[in-house]
């Protein structure tokens, strides 16, 4: 009986907060819709000299209030704006980390068994084979396939490559012309790979900047040799990729070049593919089915994640998109909310303001000016208090962001905000302002002239 108890009290409770949410909703849009109309009638009140001046004249009244109000607002629109701006630059620290492989991309790395399957022992190292990579490449929602040959056994070993006197070590990538397509590597250069090159095990290579750079020094390095490990290759393509040279110091072969040339037979270590525009539970079907393929052919359980590891790109994306959304969504939090601290903070200024210009307000009403005016006039005063508070604190957090994305910091790339957040956080600022006068204004415009001539 107490769980659903509990469970109807919390119904309750979120249906009267969704209630009362729209209520506020509604009563703050009432009263906008009422600011606007009195802004239209009051218009000429905004290019008048003489309300200006009265306007300096009453926030210069009590310096001390006007700073400490002036402060609270900036300190909440630099926070806004500096938390979102630095939740940017994380979320662009993120995606570069991801610039090097595909965002779609998956890759099935052979390895070996931890589980006893079909009468094999645990421990049974598990290699691809040409035909593998033929079998995946059938699997509906597969976009990209590549194989890859790891020459020698390893997939990190480099390969001195000469050319000349000069010689140093390279990683040497034999895979599919598809592999371009897993990758951050735009072509500067000649081309990439080809299928021709693959059914003719051609003896070409496609290679990096920095290598074009030491082998070549500078000259075209399209239709020339070199020789890798002992095996001449001809230069057909010059690469760069946006992660640096970490990945342009690469060379890329043909498989069935590296697999004829250094006796790899037909084996594979990985196949890595992209899977279009799935979604992560799309992503891990394909793969289940890869996987499941995979375990018929080697003889070992699907359900063995060491005898080949996945590295699910797809998931791993969504996985900190998810996470970046949550960050951002708990930086706007905070920001408005210390915001709000601060527009409540002038609305109380104002309140006081009003309270001690009552009299003042009495003699105006007694001369003539209405409830509109007087409304009008308390309300320009507070958008110019928050407006100006408001710039101070966006320059502040422009600034400061600024200093940060001058700092050597690959997790936090290019913080900042966009002309979007910029003119949103103005435009918020000015209503934010408006509401924070109107209130005070209202009861202003209720005073009684009589009994505010009475009045001390």
């Amino acid at each position: 009986m107490l769980v659903p108890a509990l469970k109807l009290l919390a119904v309750i409770v979120g249906l009267a907060f969704a209630l009362g949410l729209l209520g506020v909703v509604v009563f703050l849009a009432v009263a906008l819709a009422r600011m606007l109309g009195i802004t239209i009638l009051q218009w000429r009140d905004l290019i008048s000299i003489d309300r200006w001046t009265e306007v300096f004249m009453t926030i210069g009244r009590n310096k001390l209030r006007t700073a400490l109000t002036t402060i609270s607002v900036a300190w909440g629109i630099f926070v806004l704006v500096f938390l979102l701006g630095l939740g940017r630059g994380l979320d662009n620290g993120m995606r570069k980390s991801f610039a090097r492989d595909a965002t779609n991309g998956v890759w099935v790395n052979a390895n070996k068994t931890s589980v006893a399957h079909g009468g094999y022992d645990v421990g049974r190292k598990i290699m691809f084979e040409n035909r593998d990579y033929d079998r995946a490449k059938r699997v509906a929602g597969i976009e990209h396939i590549s194989g890859q040959h790891f020459i020698g056994g390893s997939r990190w070993g480099g390969l001195v490559t000469k050319r000349g006197g000069k010689a140093n070590t390279f990683n040497v990538n034999a895979v599919h012309p598809e592999a371009f397509r897993l990758g951050a590597h735009e072509m500067v250069a000649g081309r990439f790979l080809s299928e021709a090159d693959i059914i003719g095990r051609r003896k070409a290579v496609v290679i990096g900047r920095p290598v074009a750079q030491f082998l070549f020094d500078g000259d075209s390095p399209i239709g020339e040799w070199i020789v890798t490990a002992g095996v001449p290759f001809q230069v057909v393509g010059v690469f760069s990729d946006p992660a640096g040279n970490e990945e342009e110091r690469q060379m890329y072969i043909p498989v069935t070049t590296a697999q004829l040339a250094f006796n790899g037979a037909n084996k594979l270590g990985v196949l890595q593919f992209t899977v279009g525009n799935a979604g992560p539970d799309e992503a891990q079907a394909i793969i289940d089915t890869v996987v499941g393929q995979l375990a018929e052919r080697h003889q070992f359980s699907p359900e063995d994640r060491q005898a080949i590891r996945v590295h699910n790109n797809v998931e791993q994306f969504a996985r900190f998109q998810k996470l970046f959304w949550m960050i951002s969504a708990f930086v706007l939090v905070i920001g408005l909310g210390t915001l709000a601290a601060g527009v409540v903070g002038v609305s109380n200024i104002m309140m006081i303001a009003v309270k001690e210009r009552t009299k003042e307000i009495g003699v105006r009403k007694a001369l003539g000016a209405t409830p509109r005016s007087i409304v009008f006039m308390i309300i320009q005063e507070s958008v110019f208090l928050t407006g100006i508070a408001g710039l101070l604190g966006l320059s502040a957090g422009v600034g400061c962001l600024e200093l940060v994305g001058r700092l050597d910091n690959e997790f936090i790339l290019h913080p900042g905000i966009d002309l979007a957040t910029g003119l949103a956080a103005t435009v918020f600022l000015v209503i934010a302002g408006a509401l924070a006068g109107y209130f005070p204004a209202r009861a202003a415009a209720k005073v009684n002239p009589i009994h505010a001539l009475r009045d001390q």
